[in-house]
Parts: structure tokens; sequence; C-alpha cells
């Protein structure tokens, strides 16, 4: 049986929620089709399919010094962020074509 109950930023579990993660904890993990037990040489062809997908390069680039400030006043994951503009831009030639 699942019990699912949404708590709020500020909510506080009840104590009967209290009780019932405690004694979930002593329950044993059981394997279903949602989550089943993988194998090590499994585990590895996950792990290594993984890697290739999320392949990145580190490139070199020369930007403008207002270009770089804007960006990171962004805040952390800033390179993040141009990455995806980088990859907009290509995928619609209409805005490669305004900026040059």
């Amino acid at each position: 049986m699942t019990i699912v109950t949404k708590l709020g930023p500020e909510d506080k579990p009840t104590e009967e929620q209290l009780y019932r993660i405690e004694q979930a904890a002593d329950l044993p993990i059981v394997s279903d089709v949602d989550s089943p037990v993988y194998t090590a040489e499994q585990l590895a062809v996950l792990y290594a399919e993984s890697k290739r997908i999320n392949i990145k390069q580190t490139v070199g680039i020369r930007l403008s010094k207002k270009t770089i400030e804007q960006y990171r006043a962004m805040g952390k994951g800033y390179t993040g962020i141009m990455a995806a503009v980088l990859d907009y831009a290509i995928k619609h030639p209409e805005v490669l074509k305004n900026a040059l």
C-alpha cells in the first residue's frame, strides 16, 4: 500500500506521518516491474550509455567583457544558460540571421 502526502514548505509532518515513516524504514525493499533489480552488467551498460549521451566538450570562445558580465550577473549556472542560448540559436536559423 502506498500513501502519498504532500506537505507545503511551511508544513510539518504529523505524529502519525512520522510514525508511518519510521515503520516504513523497517520494511524490506520489494522489486517490481517499475523498479527491477539490475545485474552489475546491466548497470555498467546503463552507466556507459548515460555517459555517452551527456558528453559535453569544453571550448574556448572570445566574448566581450560586457557580454561576460551580463551572463555572470545571472548567477550560478550562467555557463549553462550560455550553452542553452547557443543551442537555441543553432536550431532557429532566423535568430542567427538577426544576430549577424
